[in-house]
């Protein structure tokens, strides 16, 4: 695994136990477009957009397919994880 995949895996799971912490209190609003899952994996995809026009490059070429999957669900794991232990303790 290359230091970017590492990195991107990692971003996505502390982007997942950020945003999983706010939840619960919906900051963004009640709709479904502010969800934050919704605005998370939104803020994920902006930023492979800069860095596709950074590099002037395809993601796929940096990044792998497989670590692009794997970030999602790790960053998703952690998201669900994080939100509930915030819901039930805190």
């Amino acid at each position: 695994m290359t230091p970017i995949q590492k990195i991107w895996i990692a971003s996505m799971v502390a982007g997942g136990v950020v945003f999983g912490s706010l939840a619960v209190r919906q900051p963004f609003g009640k709709g479904l477009l502010e969800h934050p899952v919704v605005i998370y994996f939104a803020l994920a995809a902006l930023g492979l957009l800069v860095l596709r026009f950074t590099l002037s490059r395809p993601v796929p070429e940096v990044i792998p397919d497989r670590a692009l999957f794997i970030g999602g669900v790790a960053g998703l794991g952690a998201f669900l994880a994080t939100n509930f232990v915030v819901a039930r303790f805190f």
